[in-house]
């Protein structure tokens, strides 16, 4: 029999999943899709020994999944650097541990990047979701210039899939403090500022979760971190100016906004609203 050879490599980082539901549903997302030619390297960040069974249990859901279990707590860039480097496929699509990936998902990806050959990694729109369903939707530009990046990341990052020679030319993710819970928001500005461009298929293919809780769970600490990391890609973007000072610190201001008020600006449609899900990540 013929060995399937693996096109993409699906990683995903995990740490104290303490809902099992969405971590199955995540999993079971990615082996029902209609493309079938994956890998997934489910990363387990150190995560106690209470839900180490939950993510062997998740794993074995497919035998092309392979567990990676680091006993110490690295963080979600490091967890993902680690999976690029053992990652067999062509490319590289990111997923969460909550999110939901529509069955074809990886295929539309996949032709696209097969096709088009200008284009380093390929996006998407995406469903918001909850505990109650679909409650509103994040659209993003098709076609993202260096000014996109001044409101929030124009890319949504757990329904890219990326070319894996340019991650591994960039050396992937920046492990650091400052680009803790933006380490995407930091990877795609300096991929734009190598000359590397991006694309976002204008449909829903993937249901992102997202609530009031995690906006609440946004510690100032994290906001400051964030403005860092503006900072610096803008200046680097060539886009640092006087009128796009109040961008840099637009995650301070968001922290004075009323959770409920975020919200209902993200039901609005034709709205660029993507912020990265906050993580129960802790050092």
């Amino acid at each position: 029999m013929k060995k399937t050879t693996i096109e993409i490599s699906v990683i995903m980082g995990v740490y104290n999943p303490k809902n099992k539901e969405q971590l199955m549903a995540a999993v079971a997302s990615i082996v029902n899709q209609t493309f079938q030619n994956w890998e997934m390297l489910l990363y387990d960040d150190g995560s106690e020994s209470t839900y180490i069974p939950v993510i062997q249990e998740a794993a074995n859901m497919d035998s092309r999944i392979t567990l990676i279990r680091n006993p110490k707590n690295h963080g979600l860039a490091y967890g993902l650097n680690q999976c690029i480097q053992r990652a067999k496929g062509r490319y590289i699509a990111r997923m969460d541990d909550d999110d939901i990936s529509k069955p074809q998902r990886l295929e539309k990806m996949y032709e696209f990047l097969e096709n088009h050959k200008e284009y380093q990694w390929v996006g998407s729109n995406s469903e918001l979701i909850n505990e109650h369903g679909v409650w509103g939707k994040d659209t993003v530009q098709e076609i993202p210039q260096k000014e996109d990046f001044l409101a929030y990341s124009p890319y949504i990052h757990p329904t890219v899939v990326f070319r894996k020679k340019i991650l591994e030319r960039l050396n992937g993710y920046k492990v650091a403090d400052e680009t803790r819970r933006c380490e995407d928001y930091e990877l795609f500005m300096r991929l734009h500022e190598q000359g590397y461009r991006g694309y976002n298929l204008q449909e829903s293919l993937l249901q992102y979760r997202e609530d009031l809780d995690a906006y609440k769970k946004r510690k100032y600490c994290y906001r400051i971190q964030e403005m860092k990391v503006r900072y610096e890609g803008f200046k680097k973007l060539g886009i640092l100016k006087p009128q796009t000072v109040p961008y840099v610190v637009r995650p301070l201001v968001s922290g004075l906004v009323s959770p409920k008020l975020i919200q209902y600006i993200r039901k609005r449609p034709g709205r660029n609203a993507y912020v990265p899900k906050p993580r129960t990540r802790q050092t």
